[in-house]
C-alpha cells in the first residue's frame, strides 16, 4: 500500500496525541514537522522518526501530500490557505475558522483547486460515538425528539498556553463545543436553526505562575488577563429531522453531574459517551429494562486515536470517496457554533444556511490501522 506523505504545522500540545496515533495507520506516514519553535519541531522529528524543517519547506515539500496544521485558532485559516496554494491537501485541527469570512475563503479555495479541506474532531469515528451512530440508525431509541449535550468546567488556566482560550476563535464553543456539535451532526445529521444566551462569568481571569512566566511582559499583571470571548453559551439547536437538542457550553462552572449527551427518542433513551474521546460506555434504556444498560462496543478505535480523520481522507482521496472529517461538515458545525452568540446579541433565532451529509458510518469488522 503506497503511503500518503503528512507534515505537521505545529508541535504544541495536542501533537504528541497526533504523531503517536498516526503510527496506527497503515496508508499513512510523517514526512517532516515545523514549529515557530524550532526546538519543538526537532524534539518531535527525533522522538517519532521524521524530519524538522521550516515551515516553507514543509509547505513546498514534494513528498508531502496533506499539511496537519495544528497551530492555534488565528493561524488556521492562513496555514490552510498557504497550504492549498501550495497544491496540497489540508487537514486543521478545530475550529475550522474564527470568523465565516475565513472559513468561506479556505473552502472557496480548497474548491477552486480541486482539494480536500477537513478538519477536526474525529472522535465521531471512535468505537463510543459509532456504537451510538449505530443504535440509533437501527432504530434502539425510535425517532430522537430531544436531548442534551453538556460540556462544562471552570477553563484551562493551569495549562501553559490557556490564554488564547479567552481570545476569539476559542472560549468554551469554539474549543470544546466542536466535539459536541460534530457528535450531533454525525447523529442526527444537519441542523436547521439556533435560539441561544450566552454571557461571560467575569472580564478578566487568573492564571498560574508557568503562564504568568510566559506572558507577563504582554500583560501586567497577569492575574487581569482579559476575557475577550463568552464564556457561558446555553441555547437549543433544532435539527432537520424534528430534534430539539439542549446544548450548554461553559467555563463558568466548578462542578456539575450531568451526563455529556443525553438523547431522548420514542422508544428509549441513550447516553452518549464523552464526545471528546474515542471510548466510554454507551448506555441505552428501553421500556421493561431495569433501568440503563451498557451497550458492547463492536467498534475498534476506542483509544486515543486522534489522526484517523486524516488517515481516513488520505484513504478517500486514494479510493476516489468522500471523506468523513469533511469540510462540509466542517464549515456546517462551525456556523451553528458561530449562531450561539450571534442568536444571543440579536435577541433572536437564527436560520442555519448551510447543510452537509451525515458523515458515513465506519463498517462493523476493522482491523486496527485499516480503514474503508
Amino acid at each position: 500500500m503506497k503511503k500518503t506523505g503528512i507534515g505537521i504545522v505545529g508541535c504544541g500540545m495536542i501533537s504528541g496525541a497526533y504523531f503517536k496515533a498516526a503510527q496506527r495507520f497503515r496508508n499513512i506516514t510523517i514526512i517532516g514537522c515545523c514549529d515557530t519553535i524550532a526546538a519543538k519541531a526537532e524534539e518531535k522529528a527525533a522522538e517519532f522518526n521524521c524530519k524538522a524543517m521550516s515551515y516553507e519547506e514543509l509547505i513546498n515539500h514534494p513528498e508531502v501530500e496533506i499539511v496537519l496544521n495544528l497551530t492555534p485558532p488565528k493561524a488556521h485559516c492562513k496555514v490552510l490557505t498557504d497550504a492549498l496554494n501550495a497544491g496540497k491537501h489540508a487537514y486543521t485541527e478545530k475550529p475550522f475558522g474564527v470568523d465565516d469570512a475565513e472559513v468561506n475563503a479556505v473552502c472557496e479555495l480548497a474548491a477552486a483547486k480541486g482539494l480536500r479541506l477537513g478538519c477536526a474532531p474525529d472522535t465521531f469515528l471512535g468505537g463510543g460515538l459509532q456504537t451510538a451512530r449505530k443504535l440509533i440508525d437501527d432504530n434502539w431509541i425510535g425517532k430522537v425528539l430531544s436531548g442534551t449535550a453538556i460540556v462544562q468546567g471552570r477553563g484551562p488556566e493551569k495549562w501553559g498556553h490557556a490564554p488564547f482560550f479567552y481570545d476569539k476563535g476559542a472560549g468554551p464553543m469554539l474549543d470544546l463545543g466542536p466535539y459536541y456539535v460534530t457528535a450531533l451532526v454525525s447523529l442526527l445529521g444537519p441542523a436547521k436553526a439556533v435560539t441561544a444566551v450566552t454571557a461571560r462569568g467575569s472580564e478578566f481571569r487568573t492564571f498560574g505562575d508557568t503562564v504568568a512566566e510566559q506572558y507577563q511582559d504582554k500583560y501586567k499583571p497577569f492575574d487581569n488577563y482579559p476575557v475577550n470571548v463568552d464564556t457561558h453559551q446555553t441555547g437549543i439547536i433544532e435539527f432537520a429531522n424534528g430534534a430539539v437538542i439542549t446544548v450548554i457550553a461553559s467555563f463558568d462552572v466548578f462542578k456539575h453531574g450531568h451526563n455529556p449527551i443525553e438523547l431522548y427518542g420514542s422508544e428509549g433513551s441513550l447516553i452518549v459517551p464523552d464526545p471528546n474521546t474515542f471510548g466510554g460506555d454507551v448506555k441505552v434504556f428501553r421500556p421493561g429494562m431495569d433501568g440503563f444498560q451498557i451497550v458492547p462496543k463492536p467498534f475498534i478505535y476506542t483509544e486515543n486515536s486522534r489522526s484517523i480523520g486524516i488517515a481516513d481522507m488520505a484513504k478517500a482521496i486514494a479510493d476516489n470517496r468522500p471523506h468523513r472529517a469533511s469540510c462540509e461538515l466542517a464549515r456546517h458545525v462551525i456556523e451553528i457554533m458561530f449562531a450561539f452568540e450571534r442568536s444571543s446579541a440579536e435577541g433572536r433565532k437564527i436560520s442555519i444556511k448551510s447543510s452537509c451529509e451525515r458523515p458515513a458510518p465506519l463498517p462493523l469488522g476493522l482491523s486496527d490501522g485499516e480503514l474503508d
